[in-house]
């Protein structure tokens, strides 16, 4: 699960809405003789474009003329993740259930920024549109191998969500800025700038779609085993070893080592053993399964204790021919 907050440069968003929405009405064009995909909210579920451009536009009060004005969250499932909801629910049921799911992820959105009258979806002013394809453009590698050309469709499962969420709350009181990660010079100041978490709340996405649909979702297919093995320490890519290693007997030890794999990323442990203090008495089996390898073993194993003492042994025996 791939959640993203489009920067300002990219959504142009210190002006109107007008031009992102008629973007995102590009599949409506091509596919002119399909039912039309309508935007929607936690509200309701066939609004037009014109009415977007007009709620966003008019929701800016006491914003200056360089301040953003909206945001762009895209919502992409994996390929893997897709092929799943329309295994379980059909192809109209997997969007269905992709919008359900959007509703959630802006729920996250909304409590990420931890401040009071802003606690659900419901307190903000969003309107979000599904896609069903993808289009290669001129950054691609194979538009500039000239494989592909620009507005070619992608291939394979590329169902997504885009989310057009306004700067200011559903009242036009409260400013809300995803790129604000300062802390403030203290918790009451941070709470009152409203702090926001990216990396928690796309976390977020990737524990709401597990729970929510049933996921069962391996330890390689994470967020947080991605960006360990492409920016973590040794130590930490060491961790994620031992969890692949749990990880691969059953549903519960993934679901632990799925959680812990969040704390490694997130660097709280400084070594292996301080993760497996972590694992906790309510995960002992999980434990038992990681620690296997170094305290038991076949009728050949061999103590480590046993192997220093036949070290020392050869060290005696040489020293003793050498003095002959």
């Amino acid at each position: 699960m791939f959640i993203n907050i489009t920067d300002s440069k990219e959504a142009a968003n210190k002006g109107s809405s007008a031009g992102l929405v008629n973007y995102l009405e590009k599949e409506n064009r091509i596919h002119q003789k399909q039912e039309p995909e309508y935007w929607f909210n936690g509200q309701q579920i066939r609004i037009e474009p014109y009415q977007v451009m007009h709620s966003v536009d008019g929701n800016v009060a006491k914003l200056g003329k360089d301040d953003a004005k909206f945001f762009l969250v895209n919502i992409s499932p994996s390929q893997k993740e897709i092929r799943f909801l329309k295994e379980q629910y059909g192809e109209q049921g997997a969007k269905e259930q992709m919008k359900g799911f959007a509703v959630r992820v802006m729920d996250a959105y909304a409590k990420n920024f931890n401040r009071d009258g802003v606690h659900s979806n419901e307190d903000l002013l969003w309107f979000a549109k599904l896609e069903n394809y993808r289009y290669y453009s001129q950054n691609d590698p194979e538009v500039k191998q000239g494989l592909k050309e620009r507005g070619d469709r992608k291939e394979g499962e590329q169902m997504h969500v885009q989310v057009i969420v306004s700067r200011k709350d559903i009242i036009n009181k409260i400013k809300l800025s995803p790129m604000n990660t300062s802390r403030g010079r203290n918790a009451a100041h941070s709470k009152k700038m409203g702090q926001f978490d990216r990396v928690a709340f796309k976390q977020s996405g990737e524990s709401l779609f597990d729970s929510m649909f049933g996921f069962d979702r391996q330890l390689k297919d994470t967020m947080a085993y991605a960006n360990v093995q492409k920016n973590g320490e040794l130590s930490q890519r060491e961790q994620l070893g031992m969890l692949a290693e749990g990880a691969s007997q059953n549903y519960e030890s993934r679901s632990v080592a799925n959680e812990l794999a969040q704390r490694v990323a997130n660097g709280m442990f400084t070594t292996t053993g301080d993760m497996f203090s972590a694992v906790g008495k309510t995960a002992a089996s999980f434990l038992e399964v990681m620690l296997e390898p170094m305290y038991t073993g076949g009728v050949n194993s061999v103590s480590e204790s046993e192997i220093e003492e036949k070290k020392k042994r050869k060290k005696k025996s040489k020293s003793r021919q050498i003095s002959r």
